[in-house]
């Protein structure tokens, strides 16, 4: 059953906003709603061998069974992502779109994994996001805008309550509006994919979601992979998606703080904390309430570094997944 969110009165909105938390990226209790690491790895859904692999190399696996997965294998891919035995609690799928023909044999084949994450691609409207939901009961959704019409409809995706991110992507986008090519020859993003970029992100994190910044395709190109991920992060993306483990290991890196910038933001909270409330100077620069929010989430985020990467220290020694 379709359920039209446009239509919930005002208490019932109140309720899913206190469900998801403030417009921070956090729920009630302060975490991050996806709480993933950075770095989600995509990895084919007719490679089974490759599942671990792209596991321990990343924060988060995506068993694709759409774009990474020829026609004629789908069914294999289907049989394969329903059968693995990976942690759940790393492991998203991703689904094909509701509009194609496998849309259904996929969830079918899902539903007795009962997966906790569930990526939904070309999403448009909330009746797609019902209709994942009612055929994987419990899934949490992370819905890819990247399409125009995707894209135009991310605030009222971001919006429902079983949506816990937004993802968008340039390839696809640019196909839907009939062009040829997401970057320029310099290698930058052409205007309308960092319009669709920026507005995927302000939907997500206006509305509480975690941001999921796109693939970088060029696969040579690590020093384009770094300053992507490194723009993300200081942009407020939680997380970017890759396509090789090399990715994951750099992305994880730029998503880190580097020493002086913990070193930095564990001095301004430590000056806050004797100073009490207000405006004040700190190592030459005024302090106010966003910069100490600056620092907050650069502290947290070096926290979360510290614990160090869920996978082996080599992530080339991997096969690309």
């Amino acid at each position: 059953m379709s359920r039209n969110h446009d239509h919930l009165s005002p208490r019932s909105r109140s309720t899913c906003r206190e469900r998801h938390g403030a417009s921070e990226g956090h729920d009630g209790d302060g975490r991050e709603l996806l709480p993933l690491g950075p770095s989600l790895l995509f990895c084919p859904g007719d490679r089974p061998d490759r599942f671990r692999k792209a596991a321990d190399r990343a924060d988060a696996v995506i068993l694709d069974l759409e774009d990474a997965v020829a026609p004629e294998n789908k069914a294999a891919a289907r049989a394969a992502v329903a059968a693995h035995d990976l942690d759940p609690s790393r492991t998203i799928i991703r689904v094909n779109a509701p509009g194609e023909a496998d849309f259904a044999a996929d969830v079918l084949a899902l539903a007795p994994l009962r997966p906790r994450w569930v990526m939904l691609p070309k999403a448009s409207s909330l009746a797609e996001v019902d209709r994942l939901v009612g055929a994987l009961p419990g899934a949490q959704v992370l819905v890819l805008c990247e399409t125009a019409r995707g894209v135009l409809a991310a605030p009222t995706l971001a919006a429902h309550p079983d949506v816990v991110a937004l993802m968008w992507g340039g390839e696809d986008l640019i196909a839907s509006l009939g062009g040829t090519s997401s970057r320029r020859p310099d290698g930058g993003y052409r205007d309308v994919v960092r319009h669709a970029r920026s507005s995927v992100l302000l939907a997500a994190r206006a509305n509480g979601r975690s941001a999921i910044d796109a693939i970088h395709t060029d696969l040579a190109d690590e020093d384009g992979w770094r300053a992507e991920a490194e723009d993300a992060v200081a942009s407020g993306f939680t997380a970017t998606a890759c396509i090789h483990p090399a990715q994951a290991a750099i992305i994880r890196e730029a998503y880190a703080p580097t020493p002086e910038q913990t070193a930095w933001a564990r001095g301004v909270l430590a000056a806050a904390e004797r100073r009490g409330t207000g405006v004040f100077e700190h190592e030459g620069r005024m302090i106010d309430g966003p910069i100490l929010r600056h620092a907050r989430s650069l502290a947290t985020r070096g926290l979360a570094g510290a614990l160090g990467p869920q996978g082996p220290a080599d992530p080339h020694a991997a096969d690309h997944s």
